[in-house]
């Protein structure tokens, strides 16, 4: 993640109801320069809702909604500009070759070119940078899968935005193509430093990819932090296994490291099998869900804060 700490996504006490349902509720959180925000959540949670009314796409019913300094639901053509969106389906353009259709995409963008953000980009540079340099002449419908999505980015880049929406970006990939895509998204945050908001199914993907992650659960934010914390913080101990003389031992611990640290400098050559589990970010996520669904917890943005202090 990129040192510049300028906040870019700025949500507070948004809220957003269809008729006499509340899908969203005070949902808080931000996002900085460079950062790579995961939106995690199962079906209904609002993750979609959320990054629409960010996008300027869907209007919210209450809160306040800031994204670049700018209020999405008054956002101009200048402001739109400095944004990128890739979808969760892409549209089949079928008879275009990959660079002649992103150099005519490109042209849209040049009367918003300034001295700080040339645009757009140079369209062999920017077939480079998504790795389609060797399909630039291809037409698209010859595309794999793979190769389509990140055409689907280099479209929402062709402008060199600062912020750039991901919504459930590697459905139906396999996973050599997950892993370049991860690898291609991970390049825009770390040397472009834009800052991604991505929504995802893939508890894997968003613990690869983001620098901190939002746990959405009807409608609420439940969690909020890097992938660590969320584990440290909601499953609690690591268990530590081990055998010595034949015997088997467990022991839960918050502090893994420190304590294999201080068994081998008891015991030494005498440890066998040793394993440490660590909870994992699946574990965290479906004990939250299954806290914030059984209402054992209020789970607002405030519980969490409060428990985390």
């Amino acid at each position: 993640m990129a040192a510049d700490r300028r906040v870019v996504l700025d949500v507070e006490g948004l809220r957003m109801r269809y008729g006499a349902t509340d899908v969203l509720h005070d949902v808080t959180f931000q996002a900085h320069h460079g950062e790579v925000l995961a939106l995690l959540g199962p079906n209904g949670a609002g993750k979609s809702t959320t990054i629409e009314i960010l996008e300027g796409f869907r209007m919210r019913s209450a809160g306040r909604v800031e994204v670049l300094g700018t209020d999405p639901a008054h956002g101009g053509e200048e402001w739109r500009a400095r944004l990128g969106v890739v979808l969760q389906s892409w549209r089949d353009h079928g008879k275009w070759r990959v660079r002649e259709l992103l150099a005519h995409l490109g042209s849209y963008y040049t009367c918003y070119s300034t001295d700080a953000i040339p645009r757009p980009w140079d369209t062999d540079d920017l077939v480079r940078t998504v790795g389609l340099a060797e399909h630039a002449d291809k037409k698209i419908r010859m595309l794999s899968g793979g190769q389509r999505r990140r055409l689907d980015v280099a479209i929402a880049i062709v402008g060199r935005p600062e912020v750039l929406f991901l919504d459930e970006p590697t459905t139906g990939f396999d996973p050599e193509a997950r892993r370049e895509f991860h690898d291609l998204v991970r390049r825009l945050a770390d040397e472009l430093e834009t800052t991604v908001l991505l929504t995802t199914h893939d508890l894997d993907e968003a613990e690869k990819l983001a620098d901190r992650i939002v746990i959405l659960s009807q409608g609420r934010i439940v969690a909020d932090g890097t992938a660590v914390e969320l584990s440290r913080r909601i499953a609690g101990e690591d268990h530590v296994r081990w055998t010595r003389d034949g015997q088997r031992f467990t022991h839960s611990t918050a502090e893994s490291t420190e304590f294999v640290h201080n068994l081998f400098k008891q015991h030494g050559a005498e440890i066998r099998e040793l394993e440490v589990h660590r909870a994992s970010l699946e574990d965290t996520y479906m004990a939250l869900v299954r806290r914030a669904e059984s209402g054992q917890d209020s789970a607002t943005e405030s519980t969490w804060k409060e428990a985390t202090r």
